[in-house]
């Protein structure tokens, strides 16, 4: 069915009102559009910004109607935002991405089965719904890492287990007394490294992508991107976009979806599941896809817009190689009991450097509180100039 394009002053919704939506938010805006945010948070960063913020919990029937009456098109800032009222909306509306989605991302084992389907490199793997399935385990799986199935991220709801005993000990742990948390045990591989695609992709299938970028994590928390050209060898990165586009096809997708990777070291598990498998998938813009605002001619948060409002989507270029900080709550308590904000001023004095502040009102410790982008001609300036953020402001060189 052909979509006509919505036109400006059309209202966009958003479910979630973080750091995401405050920035897709923009994005709208700057294309003409308004925009409308149903978060229970009277302070949210979104909410802030935004025409209309509806304070209600995400089920709440008057909260929901009332984005029905105000919105032309939705769309969602996190997976764990419940399915079930994205369904409800997409009764009076397009959806993107649609609920059937974004079930899928929410649970570990429904992500691993349709990864399974399509075709694409995923870790061995099984999944533990009771603790008499932990002796059925094979040893082949040991050491792995235990996870939940359902509300994990940035590194929660997993333990590293190397025996079968610390097995036990972690599935008792996560479950905590709750027979219907259900786990996956996924086999520890050696890793070179983690990659990245953010792709788009439209009502008429069409898709595109950011520049693959190279990612690292410290305590499970995104902490590092880069983006270059020639990243990764040309086979490696053709592989991870073909595995992204397939993802989404098979989900039959609409909107930014993140796929995640991680880069195998030289082995045997290399030579069995080639350079790379995939780690997991993100129903939105991703934390990894923020320096496309600075290093891009087009963003991942006005892909988002341009998949709800059914315009066309163009393919990203990379004007400049970057390096994004995340910067976290840590960075406002680092002198002290008092929460006191970083000198912003000395790194605005540096060459090529994007500040991104997200509004929230209280600063916490592994809380994501912006990111900075540094842009240069080179990844190699990138780096230099990032490497004197990273000493202005205390964080790991």
């Amino acid at each position: 069915m052909t979509r006509h394009p919505l036109p400006a002053g059309a209202t966009l919704g958003v479910l979630g009102g973080g750091q995401l939506a405050r920035m897709w938010s923009h994005a709208a805006q700057s294309l003409g559009y308004r925009t409308a945010v149903l978060d229970p948070d009277a302070n949210s960063p979104a909410g802030l910004i935004s025409h209309v913020h509806v304070p209600t919990a995400y089920l709440d029937p008057q909260g929901l109607a009332r984005m029905a009456l105000e919105c032309q098109a939705v769309t969602t800032e996190f997976e764990n935002v419940p399915a079930d009222a994205l369904a409800q909306l997409q009764q009076h509306m397009p959806v993107a991405p649609g609920p059937a989605a974004v079930q899928v991302a929410q649970d570990r084992a429904l992500e691993k089965a349709h990864f399974v389907r399509c075709g694409v490199p995923v870790a061995p793997h099984q999944v533990l719904a009771h603790a008499d399935d932990l002796p059925q385990v094979p040893d082949h799986l040991l050491p792995g890492i235990l996870k939940t199935t359902r509300m994990g991220y940035d590194g929660k709801g997993q333990v590293r287990v190397d025996t079968r005993g610390e097995l036990t000990a972690a599935f008792t742990q996560l479950q905590n007394g709750n027979a219907d948390v259900v786990c996956l045990l996924e086999k520890r591989l050696p890793l070179a490294g983690e990659c990245s695609v953010v792709l788009a992709r439209g009502h008429d299938g069409a898709c595109v992508h950011l520049p693959l970028q190279i990612n690292l994590h410290r305590d499970g928390i995104l902490a590092v991107t880069e983006v270059f050209e020639d990243a990764l060898p040309a086979a490696t990165a053709q592989h991870a976009m073909d595995a992204a586009t397939e993802i989404a096809r098979e989900l039959d997708y609409v909107g930014v979806l993140c796929v995640e990777f991680f880069l195998l070291q030289d082995g045997p598990e290399k030579e069995a599941l080639g350079p790379l498998v995939v780690n997991e998938i993100a129903p939105r813009p991703h934390n990894s896809g923020h320096h496309s605002i600075d290093s891009c001619d087009v963003s991942q948060f006005e892909l988002q817009v341009r998949c709800m409002a059914s315009l066309p989507l163009t393919q990203p270029r990379l004007h400049s190689p970057c390096v994004m900080l995340n910067l976290l709550g840590d960075l406002w308590w680092r002198d002290g009991r008092e929460p006191q904000a970083p000198d912003w001023s000395a790194l605005l004095a540096l060459p090529g450097a994007h500040l991104h502040l997200y509004g929230k009102t209280e600063a916490r410790r592994g809380r994501k509180m912006g990111h900075v982008t540094i842009t240069a001609s080179s990844i190699s300036q990138a780096r230099q100039v990032s490497a004197q953020v990273a000493a202005l402001l205390g964080l790991p060189a």
